[in-house]
């Protein structure tokens, strides 16, 4: 359950009012490629736990021919790691445009805000804005999470800023920011019909994009996108369904028990028990690039989000199984080129 701690979102000046996806920016390629309706690629590239940005650079110059753009992650799991800005940049250097997360856990609205003047201020056209795991998930369980805002909050701080030029103490901005908004959801978490109501409110607030978490159950999964059509919020921002491979039982096992929000359903694990151990990654790319397939046919799914968690390398084949091949290029809006 979100935290709602401070004030942001309690008074009547914090109400949002929703957007078209179609009528605004573009802030970015990322933003380009989904306002013409081409189908979107977009991946998971974590930081290490190091000093050093070479892993980022490696597995970016991995995927810059295949997708639109990478998401770094901000101390995913709660695991210390190198910071999602660094990371952004150092993804930025190889060509490929970042999608940089931010959140709530670890820092207060002050840190917030700051990082997200300072990403807009190196040129990182895309954010993404979540509340974060609970630090007792982590590797410092005994840490204090902080969150000050959460998900929803922080994404109406980022649209103010950017559109109304405020920050949350009320005090002007000289030059605000420029990002396209997104946020995550999980469709599997309970209670299910809830779920996309939840969604609706990180639309109201700001959001243009939405990633989800791991798909394997791709039935409930229509359901949930059954629930944003009916609510009218597939006009509203664009949903790119969250898939991932499955390397290994031992994976497996940390997916289904250690994973916060994961679901995944008896006939999955059946299916990649049922093979034997040095065929499971192959299994686990066929099952990934099936649920690709499937998602992409469902009303309203504008493109995929990947997580290979330390399997980035298997990304290209996932595309390929899928029938989705390189990128081809996108004209750059003169907005985005003049950054």
């Amino acid at each position: 359950m979100q935290r709602t701690n401070g004030h942001v979102g309690d008074h009547p000046r914090h109400a949002a009012t929703p957007v078209r996806a179609t009528d605004e920016g573009p802030y970015s390629l990322l933003h380009a490629t989904l306002r013409r309706g081409r189908f979107a690629v977009t991946a998971e590239i974590g930081p290490p736990r190091s000093a050093t940005v070479e892993p980022i650079r490696r597995k970016a110059r991995l995927l810059r021919d295949w997708i639109d753009a990478a998401n770094v992650t901000d101390c995913q799991s709660a695991v210390a790691r190198l910071g999602s800005l660094a990371g952004s940049l150092a993804v930025m250097q190889e060509g490929v445009e970042p999608v940089m997360q931010l959140q709530c856990r670890d820092k207060n609205r002050i840190a917030l805000q700051s990082e997200l003047l300072s990403a807009a201020a190196l040129g990182i056209p895309n954010v993404l804005l979540l509340t974060g795991d609970h630090p007792r998930f982590g590797d410092h369980p005994e840490a204090k999470g902080v969150f000050d805002l959460d998900s929803i909050q922080l994404v109406w701080t980022a649209r103010m800023m950017r559109d109304q030029k405020k920050l949350l103490s009320g005090r002007d901005l000289a030059t605000p920011p420029s990002y396209l908004i997104g946020a995550v959801e999980n469709p599997f978490a309970p209670p299910l019909r809830y779920r996309a109501e939840r969604l609706g409110k990180k639309v109201a607030a700001g959001a243009r994009f939405v990633q989800t978490q791991f798909i394997f159950d791709v039935e409930i999964f229509k359901l949930w996108m059954q629930d944003l059509r009916d609510l009218g919020l597939d006009r509203e921002c664009w949903v790119l369904a969250g898939v991932g491979p499955v390397k290994s039982l031992r994976a497996l096992e940390h997916m289904r028990s250690e994973v916060p929000g994961m679901y995944v359903p008896e006939e999955v694990v059946r299916r990649l028990r049922g093979v034997p151990s040095d065929k499971v990654a192959q299994e686990g790319l066929n099952l990934c690039a099936e649920i690709v397939q499937q998602v992409r046919a469902i009303p309203g799914v504008a493109g995929v989000h990947i997580m290979a968690f330390s399997w980035e390398d298997a990304i290209p084949e996932i595309l390929e199984r899928a029938g989705l091949g390189k990128r081809g290029s996108v004209d750059a809006p003169e907005s985005v080129t003049a950054r």
